[in-house]
């Protein structure tokens, strides 16, 4: 038996030596296209798959809430047996639960979620109606609280252990564990009804005075809007605060910080451009579920502030109960923070590729 290994180069017959066969290419980036679109496909029909859970969820929980909408409606009138059973049928309230059930998927699936029981138009124009209003507010409220929270959170990491760093970390935990209803009902008795030297600056509630157009209309609506939107800030700039710092605390002792100040570059210049993007990646995912909740809205703050929103609107129909219109709402509202964690899921791979892979 020859001595030699079965892979030495072939020899030609002029005695030349060939090169060895390249082997074949494994095509890691075809596995990485293959891997992302698995992991896209897997992302996707888990979001089908939830949506599917709040539409089942919200049909039978709510009708776990004590009360017959029925009667609600009428408001306390003599009403006969006769006209509840109409009212009934009208409805579709007489039908068996599972068809009730069957009846409320096929039509949502349409985009129908039915008629409201007090306003007696389609759901989805009520929801349409309050949403700007909702978006205005909690919208608003989104990006004076992201940027705050990124802000003074990387500041706060930076330079942790300072005064400055444990002090806004304390304030900000102070301020994330008080109530947002408490917060708002406090900031009304002192800055709209004023106690002893400071006098009532902003309104008590609602989004707009009435009979301003132009330029008056947009400094009255906000006006109205200073309160509820520095309650929302109050409340939520903290949590986005504590995940920044965390996250950059994390990158503090990486060796490309090390590497990028050994090349003589300052130490605004090393945070900003180097330890900040990466470590966004923990806060892009909380980014995008209060992005989410921003179209769900601040329900205690719209029913404290009495603001036109989803929020107010959710908690009148659940006060009848407006089974339609309630479970419409759970059902945006829960959808919206669904589909947000999707796109949060698939933009991972931007910030690091290994993600997906």
């Amino acid at each position: 038996m020859s001595t030699e290994s079965t892979s030495a180069p072939a020899r030609d017959p002029g005695g030349v030596v060939a090169a060895p066969a390249a082997a074949t290419p494994r095509g890691p980036r075809r596995r990485s296209g293959t891997g992302y679109l698995r992991y896209v496909a897997g992302k996707l029909l888990g979001a089908v798959v939830s949506l599917f859970a709040v539409l089942v969820t919200s049909f039978f929980l709510f009708r776990l809430i004590p009360g017959d909408p029925i009667k609600a409606m009428t408001g306390g009138k003599q009403v006969s047996q006769e006209q509840l059973d109409s009212m009934r049928r009208e409805f579709g309230l007489d039908l068996p639960l599972w068809h009730q059930f069957t009846d409320y998927c096929g039509k949502a699936l349409t985009g129908d979620l039915g008629t409201s029981y007090q306003f007696h138009t389609p759901v989805i124009d009520k929801i349409a109606e309050a949403l700007p209003a909702t978006l205005l507010l909690t919208g608003t409220a989104f990006v004076l609280y992201t940027a705050l929270g990124v802000w003074l959170g990387s500041r706060g990491a930076w330079r942790h252990g300072r005064f400055g760093d444990r002090f806004h970390t304390a304030f900000a935990l102070t301020l994330y564990s008080v109530p947002s209803f408490w917060l708002g009902l406090l900031l009304i008795i002192v800055l709209s009804v004023g106690i002893g030297p400071i006098p009532g600056m902003f309104p008590t509630g609602g989004m707009e005075t009435g009979g301003k157009d132009g330029f008056a209309y947009v400094t009255d609506v906000a006006h109205h809007m200073v309160l509820p939107v520095l309650t929302l800030v109050a409340v939520e700039y903290a949590r986005t605060l504590l995940v920044m710092r965390s996250s950059l605390l994390d990158e503090m002792g990486s060796d490309y910080l090390t590497t990028a100040r050994a090349k003589g570059l300052r130490d605004d210049n090393v945070r900003r451009k180097h330890a900040v993007p990466n470590a966004m990646l923990p806060t892009v995912t909380l980014l995008f579920v209060n992005l989410g909740n921003t179209v769900a809205g601040a329900i205690l703050v719209e029913t404290v502030f009495s603001w036109p929103g989803l929020g107010g609107l959710f908690y009148q129909a659940l006060s009848i109960p407006d089974l339609p219109l309630v479970q419409g709402l759970f059902f945006v509202f829960a959808a919206a923070v669904i589909v947000m964690n999707t796109l949060a899921d698939l933009i991972y791979p931007l910030f690091d590729p290994r993600v997906g892979r």
